[in-house]
């Protein structure tokens, strides 16, 4: 496969549910060991910067295929912000992103190189509390800030917290889209000895996030392509981060409305309003999943 030709590594995939079944996706999950090397000594809190996302969706009148990535600079930007190694760690992003390009060209069909919105400078990244009005719903907070403790007994351990962790959420009965409760786990990634990210979805959060993006698409929207949102899946998974930060076990998840600002906000200010419980609902099953069975 390509992936298996490249330098990167696959820690998981899983297939979208896109609503009515009216377009095809798949999101792959990726690390690079040079990228985590040149990381190696960053605070455990940005192992998100390191996940690298492959999507492929069908689109269009005649559903093309299409394949997309989540930019690893942009997120480089907004989790090595503060670090005194940021400008080594930017060229490092690039360097990662051109691996996924070549991967991605290596495959058949036609070779486009386009950004997807939602776009921002860097300067916007470096400081990312959220986008125009909407910032005051994120709280006006930074991704450290915007990471949130779940509550679990950590006293038997790094390895042990992991392994309850990861029990309690495969333990968890995923509902349909109608219901934000239960998770699946899509990769489970120990990125360092002091650090494990662990990929998450639901129906619920897969139907959210395409037809919240859809909505408002009128003009790449038709009978045949009815959500045009299905191009944003390289958001997915959402993650629960497992750190050891000083000396302390945390376990963190991103509140989701800052996290759905950071992929979604192309998708206007009045998608943001109509679905402004979304975020609550998603963050509170996380940490109801995982307290309910590996709580304190």
């Amino acid at each position: 496969s390509a992936i298996g030709d490249s330098s990167l590594q696959l820690h998981g995939s899983h297939e979208v549910r896109v609503p009515d079944d009216k377009h095809e996706a798949k999101v792959f999950v990726l690390t690079s060991p040079a990228y985590a090397d040149a990381a190696a000594t960053e605070s455990a809190r940005t192992i998100s910067a390191q996940i690298l996302r492959i999507a492929v969706y069908t689109q269009g009148d005649e559903q093309t295929t299409y394949v997309n990535i989540a930019n690893p600079v942009a997120h480089a930007m907004v989790f090595y912000a503060k670090s005194p190694n940021y400008d080594r760690l930017i060229e490092a992003a690039r360097g990662v992103a051109d691996d996924m390009r070549q991967l991605v060209a290596a495959l058949p069909g036609m070779a486009v190189s386009e950004q997807r919105k939602p776009m921002r400078f860097e300067k916007h990244y470096r400081k990312y509390k959220g986008d125009g009005p909407a910032r005051m719903m994120a709280k006006f907070r930074t991704f450290e800030k915007s990471q949130l403790v779940i509550d679990v007994d950590t006293g038997q351990g790094f390895d042990a917290t992991v392994e309850a962790v990861v029990a309690a959420l495969k333990a968890s009965a995923v509902s349909d889209a109608s219901d934000s409760t239960g998770w699946e786990v899509i990769a489970q990634i120990r990125l360092r000895d002091d650090a494990v990210y662990i990929g998450l979805t639901n129906p619920f959060i897969e139907d959210k996030m395409i037809r919240i993006n859809s909505r408002f698409r009128g003009d790449s929207k038709s009978e045949q392509s009815p959500y045009p949102g299905v191009d944003h899946v390289a958001a997915l998974p959402t993650e629960v981060l497992i750190v050891e930060d000083g000396d302390e076990i945390r376990v963190l998840h991103y509140g989701q409305m800052w996290r759905m600002q950071l992929y979604f906000w192309d998708s206007g200010y009045r998608a943001f309003t109509a679905n402004v419980g979304v975020p609550s609902r998603i963050a509170k099953s996380i940490a109801a999943a995982i307290e309910e069975a590996a709580g304190s």
